[in-house]
């Protein structure tokens, strides 16, 4: 699963589904996509993202806690802040605010709003 192909399209699918404004865990597209355990691929899988020319909104997701824990691979330290600030999300110290606020479960909100992917992914 580490370089699967289908498994990082599907993460990419996911991470485009994530509201402006609102913010998911690794481990949280890792229960969705039926790979509790693959947290990390997920990291992986968005690392990738910034060499395949289209936009996914990695940005968007954090560490369990809340924690910016991507950061360093937006190139600049504070990208992955300003982006996030950008569409309202309050940050200190590489830590959301309000995190449980902010938050967005794909299990839940994905269920609850329908299947959000496009159609030719």
């Amino acid at each position: 699963m580490m370089d699967d192909p289908g498994f990082f399209s599907l993460v990419h699918q996911v991470v485009k589904c994530i509201p402006r404004g609102r913010v998911t865990s690794y481990g949280a597209i890792a229960r969705y996509l039926g790979s509790p355990q693959a947290a990390r691929t997920v990291g992986w899988a968005l690392n990738k993202s910034f060499s395949d020319g289209q936009f996914i909104p990695a940005h968007r997701v954090v560490n369990r806690n809340g924690l910016l824990t991507g950061r360093h691979y937006f190139g600049w330290s504070d990208t992955m802040k300003e982006l996030l600030e950008s569409e309202g999300i309050r940050i200190e110290e590489n830590q959301i605010l309000d995190f449980e606020a902010v938050y967005w479960d794909p299990v839940k909100e994905m269920e609850e709003s329908g299947f959000c992917f496009e159609e030719d992914a």
